[in-house]
């Protein structure tokens, strides 16, 4: 019988808050528990105290895990809640991600200063975004806009924008409804013409292997199309080896029995990219996955990478 709570990792952001007390909520429905049952542990990682650079020039995603990594490995952690498309595709020795809870809406919400919608922005119109994806698509769409690096929590974002130091930015859709913040979006970007990062709008779980007693705690949570449809996008990304250093989009469906997956790869420029489409069971999602990359980097070649070192 548990009698010490569960230590749940985050970080400190209202976000990612938000995100460990949804998680926190769904076991204690799933099992009855109450709420002390849990304790939640805020951490600050690298990439929470280093904003005025980009994570590419940093060191990249891992710059938001590495601390909450080394508490699960020491037993200090029980289990950490993350963003998925935060995740490396490559994780420490002795960790997993466990579970994924439903996924939110996955596209990109454009919050507009100078106009509401991003093909309506006045010519030479500043956009700021962290993602390089983003900057890709932006530049692919509107070579004529100013693109900048642009980091911070979203409430951070959101006050740079009212300070007029961008015109618009982009952020995911998912987290602004997590934290109440859809009044802001003034357009949802198509999907198609947009397309999402792997993983964005799922929230993950990450834990030790072969922890039985958290892998018991945490099954029931598990959303198994969320697991399938981003394990799917993750083996893209894997195939692609994909970074904070490269323009890499790709989303994932699965209705129990078929995922389908639709991915695009661009040039940081915005330049040139090649699409991707594949489908297949649900029961291999890596497999769908880790083909959809190598077909389209074989359809690329191997000069239209040499823009992504």
């Amino acid at each position: 019988m548990q009698t010490k709570p569960f230590r749940i990792g985050t970080r400190g952001s209202p976000l990612a808050l938000a995100q460990a007390f949804e998680t926190r909520d769904r076991l204690m429905a799933a099992h009855g528990l109450d709420d002390h049952m849990f304790e939640i542990v805020v951490m600050s990682t690298a990439g929470d105290r280093i904003t005025d650079r980009a994570l590419a020039d940093i060191g990249g995603k891992g710059l938001f895990t590495q601390e909450l990594e080394d508490k699960l490995l020491s037993g200090d952690l029980d289990f950490a809640v993350h963003s998925s498309k935060d995740m490396p595709t490559h994780l420490p020795d002795g960790l997993f991600l466990s579970a994924f809870l439903p996924r939110e809406d996955a596209r990109d919400a454009f919050i507009g200063r100078a106009g509401p919608k991003l093909l309506e922005l006045p010519e030479g119109s500043v956009i700021g975004s962290a993602s390089l994806r983003r900057q890709a698509l932006i530049r692919r769409l509107r070579p004529d806009l100013s693109v900048v690096v642009y980091r911070g929590a979203v409430e951070t974002r959101l006050r740079k924008l009212d300070e007029g130091q961008v015109d618009g930015t982009l952020l995911a859709l998912a987290g602004l409804k997590r934290i109440g913040r859809t009044d802001v979006v003034t357009e949802i970007l198509d999907p198609h013409e947009f397309p999402p990062a792997p993983a964005q709008g799922a929230i993950c779980i990450e834990s030790r292997r072969g922890d039985a007693r958290v892998g018991a705690l945490i099954e029931p949570i598990n959303d198994i199309a969320t697991f399938e449809a981003v394990t799917c996008e993750r083996a893209f990304l894997a195939a692609l080896d994909g970074s904070c250093r490269t323009p890499i989009a790709g989303f994932a469906s699965s209705d129990g029995t078929t995922i389908r997956f639709s991915g695009m790869i661009l040039t940081p420029d915005g330049s040139r990219h090649h699409r991707v489409e594949r489908e297949g069971p649900a029961s291999d999602p890596e497999a769908i996955g880790r083909a959809a990359g190598e077909a389209v980097k074989a359809e690329a070649g191997p000069d239209f990478f040499a823009s992504w070192s």
